[in-house]
């Protein structure tokens, strides 16, 4: 549409001054070409007929030279004005009812009865003028001279129709011109967009199709100009893209599956390593004191490689896409308070909440997700945590509590309770704050990185560096997200927000990835902490 806009106004300009200009230039010729033709059959005219006339005429012979000098092949009108020898006025007019000396301009008339000096330049007294006056919206071209030496005053009126007539004419003629190049352009324009525009648009949409991973999409080449070569190169370039990302995505799988079948393969052994470490941490106490560090260490250092391998093998799953969600209705204050309650946390997590929000969503990860926050604020931020929930609504409005809880999912609020503004158009919000030093701002956009450590001089420590990355892809699988920030009054705080009824997501699936049965990574060891040296 541009582009026919484009050519349409190109060709309106174009075609417009190329009209006025022709329409200027031929009225003036045709004006002029009437005007002179008239005027110099006036001036013999008025030389033959009434120059022929004694100086003081008679009305008869007046009238008679007046009707000779219309009968010229000009057809005009013409008025003839004397004095006879009498001393009487006498008018003579072949059309009274055009051409009277009322009729005549008093401008015109000025201008024909002033005498001139006469000089070397001007070597006659009287000359002839004319202008041009419409009468009833026809033109008419009036002129008048004086017979030099004495006589009478002549005038005639001309008649300028025909020339309008054909002006207009020409005008009709010119704005059909103007309008076929209108439509001129706009045909020229939409071939230009259909050899150039069309095969522009064609590969946009297929830049877009490779964009959103349509590894595929070629385009048909036809031709051999510069668009040809340019759709050639791009499904050259698409080529190699295919094949780039095809290597890539089995280097990917590969990978995903070296790390998990280490984590299945490390399983055997760590059970074994894990029984036998719990039977020499129950006899630490009756070893020798120069024994009793090594095997303290030993167990804790199991302890953390089993915390590791379980880490991993979830985090293949969610790299697999077989992660899924077991979904529940869930009092979230009940389930926060037996996340701490179970992790021994009850003495340094002050909990802000109202019992009665109800969630549906899975119990297990949510934990899962709560003992990082939590067990990342403890580790590395400073007491007392505050963990807080609130509800939001579709508004964006925050609540303590709505009116009679929220009840997602296709469990009954409370008696009594008035129905909120729906399940899926809330969200449910948890903030886990602390009062540390807070987050280091290089820091904080790697939080939730894999295995980021935010001190190259730290590259050991206690946590994987995998909880934080997996509370955040346990948000992600609910539809929800966390974010980091650090609070102006000091300290830093975790937001997780999660919808009040994750069974639109989830369509209701019954079945994990291992039966519901898989263990809780960073249950009071590395999944809270994992990650821990993410953030700080």
């Amino acid at each position: 549409m541009r582009l026919v806009f484009v050519f349409a106004l190109v060709a309106l300009t174009a075609a417009v001054s190329a009209s006025g200009i022709a329409y200027w230039l031929n009225r003036n010729t045709v004006l002029e070409r009437t005007q002179n033709a008239v005027l110099k059959d006036f001036r013999t005219a008025l030389g033959e007929r009434a120059g022929a006339l004694p100086v003081q005429p008679r009305c008869g012979e007046l009238q008679d030279a007046a009707r000779q000098m219309a009968a010229g092949p000009q057809n005009y009108a013409v008025l003839l004005i004397g004095t006879d020898s009498e001393g009487k006025e006498c008018v003579a007019a072949t059309d009274r009812e055009l051409l009277t000396p009322q009729s005549v301009p008093d401008s015109l008339r000025t201008a024909v009865d002033t005498a001139r000096p006469v000089d070397d330049a001007n070597r006659f007294s009287h000359h002839l003028y004319w202008q041009r006056k419409e009468v009833g919206d026809v033109p008419y071209l009036v002129a008048g001279a004086k017979v030099t030496g004495g006589g009478p005053t002549g005038y005639l009126m001309k008649s300028l129709a025909t020339e309008r007539q054909d002006l207009n004419s020409l005008a009709w003629s010119l704005g059909i011109a103007t309008a076929l190049a209108l439509v001129g352009s706009a045909l020229l324009a939409q071939a230009a967009a259909t050899m150039v525009l069309r095969p522009v648009q064609r590969l946009g949409h297929a830049a877009r199709q490779l964009g959103e991973g349509r590894l595929e999409t070629r385009l048909r080449v036809t031709g051999t100009d510069e668009l040809a070569d340019l759709s050639r190169t791009f499904n050259r370039t698409a080529e190699q893209v295919e094949q780039r990302v095809e290597e890539l995505s089995a280097r990917e799988a590969a990978s995903r599956r070296f790390v998990a079948d280490m984590s299945h393969e490390l399983r055997t052994p760590l059970t074994a390593i894990t029984a036998v470490s719990e039977v020499l941490e129950e006899e630490a106490d009756s070893l020798d004191p120069m024994i009793e560090p090594a095997v303290r260490l030993v167990v804790s250092e199991t302890r953390r490689l089993n915390d590791l391998v379980e880490n991993l093998m979830e985090v293949t799953r969610f790299d697999a896409g077989t992660a899924r969600l077991v979904l529940d209705d869930v009092d979230v204050a009940d389930q926060v308070t037996a996340c701490i309650d179970a992790r021994a946390w009850l003495d340094a997590v002050e909990l802000d909440a109202d019992r009665g929000i109800v969630a549906r969503l899975d119990p297990r990860r949510l934990d899962v997700i709560l003992a990082n926050l939590i067990g990342n604020a403890l580790k590395h931020g400073g007491s007392p945590v505050r963990v807080s929930i609130r509800t939001e609504d579709a508004s964006g409005t925050e609540h303590r509590c709505p009116p009679g809880a929220v009840h997602a999912g296709s469990g009954a609020a409370p008696s009594g309770a008035e129905p909120a503004d729906g399940p899926a158009s809330g969200a449910l919000l948890i903030r886990v704050r602390d009062h540390g030093p807070g987050i280091p701002e290089e820091v904080l956009p790697h939080v939730f990185d894999r295995f980021y450590k935010a001190s190259a001089s730290r590259p050991r420590s206690d946590g994987s560096g995998l909880g934080l990355s997996i509370a955040l892809e346990n948000a992600h699988i609910h539809g929800g997200e966390i974010t980091a920030a650090n609070l102006p009054e000091g300290g830093a705080v975790f937001t997780l927000r999660l919808p009040m009824d994750a069974s639109l997501l989830a369509g209701d699936e019954r079945a994990d990835d291992d039966g519901g049965a898989a263990r809780t990574p960073g249950a009071g060891d590395d999944g809270a902490r994992g990650g821990a040296e993410d953030g700080r």
